[in-house]
């Protein structure tokens, strides 16, 4: 039995507990949070619950075999770090902190503890995200030309962070997960039109090897809700909408007669199935599954360093009014 302490329970952190506790293979032995109004909600959800105020006393514990951490992302970096040399297994939510070397200084340290670091990638694990990776693998999308995602909505507006931060980790991870690698060099822009230094809305442009292209659009200031990802390929096209939970594949072809433009030819789109698995169970079953096996997670810590320092070249483009940057110079 591998004895968990989850150290964070405001916004995200119930949904953890819950899968958590209801996952066999583990027992939340205790769950810390400075916030007392936090602590309540956990003891009216969960009377049988363990509670404390006290995180110190909780990474001293040495019955406690892994710390999840779902705190604010400023604290990442310090929490996840006294969790690993206190000889814990981590999983810590998005992003792994918030720049690359605190990042950096994670995944070293957690390296040469031989300790297991996983970060909270949560839509790697959804089962639409994974049968669209299938069809790029058995060939049926033929090689990436470009992809596109939107993560849009009236809220929930942040004050610590901008949107890019509280957004666009998620469509970062899946389309480096896609493209087997992290762009070469970015280009964004955003705007701030509710706080002043906090933008609500960016559009990013990234440059991958080979040719490969990608888009997101992320905003808090949208008048209605639009999560959505489109992989266009050299053989096929496909489309998640996560708001309507639906997977289709386009087999639309192009023409090419000589000494005439191209002329598309549509085919009506395939509605494919996917599994129905809360994506936040598989997570923590990979998280407990690592600890078992000692074997790397699917979001490991280098996984989640690549997408931070993708991050931080994005931000460091909308700091520069759209500059072009290189990932390189995020080191």
């Amino acid at each position: 039995m591998i004895h968990i302490a989850q150290i964070g329970c405001g916004y995200w952190g119930p949904n953890l507990l819950r899968n958590f506790r209801n996952n066999a293979d583990c027992q939340v032995a205790v769950v810390a949070d400075p916030d007392e109004n936090s602590l309540a909600l956990i003891r009216d959800a969960h009377p049988d619950q363990k509670v404390t105020d006290d995180t110190n006393q909780v990474l001293k514990d040495p019955s406690i075999d892994a710390v999840v951490i779902a705190a604010p992302a400023r604290l990442h970096h310090a929490l996840a770090k006294e969790a690993i040399q206190a000889g814990k297994d981590v999983l810590v939510e998005k992003p792994l902190a918030l720049n690359y070397d605190e990042g950096l200084d994670l995944v070293e340290t957690a390296e040469a503890a031989g300790r297991i670091l996983m970060v909270g990638h949560i839509l790697e694990y959804h089962p639409a995200i994974q049968a669209i990776r299938k069809l790029l693998a058995n060939g049926t999308l033929g090689q990436i030309r470009y992809m596109a995602s939107s993560r849009l909505n009236l809220g929930k507006i942040r004050t610590e962070e901008n949107v890019l931060w509280s957004f666009a980790p998620h469509d970062i991870a899946i389309l480096q997960r896609l493209a087997g690698t992290q762009p070469d060099q970015v280009i964004a822009t955003g705007a701030a039109y509710l706080q002043q230094g906090i933008a609500d809305t960016i559009h990013s442009h990234l440059f991958y090897p080979e040719g490969v292209q990608a888009h997101i659009h992320v905003s808090w200031l949208h008048p209605h809700k639009e999560q959505r990802l489109v992989v266009v390929g050299s053989e096929a096209m496909v489309t998640y909408n996560d708001v309507r939970k639906e997977l289709l594949l386009y087999t639309h072809t192009i023409d090419t007669p000589e000494n005439a433009a191209p002329q598309p030819k549509r085919a009506e789109p395939q509605l494919l199935a996917y599994p129905q698995d809360e994506p936040l169970a598989k997570e923590c079953t990979a998280f407990l599954e690592s600890i078992q096996t000692r074997k790397p997670p699917l979001t490991d810590a280098r996984s989640g360093l690549g997408v931070l320092q993708t991050l931080q070249a994005l931000q460091t483009s909308v700091d520069r009014n759209a500059e072009r940057v290189n990932l390189d110079e995020i080191v």
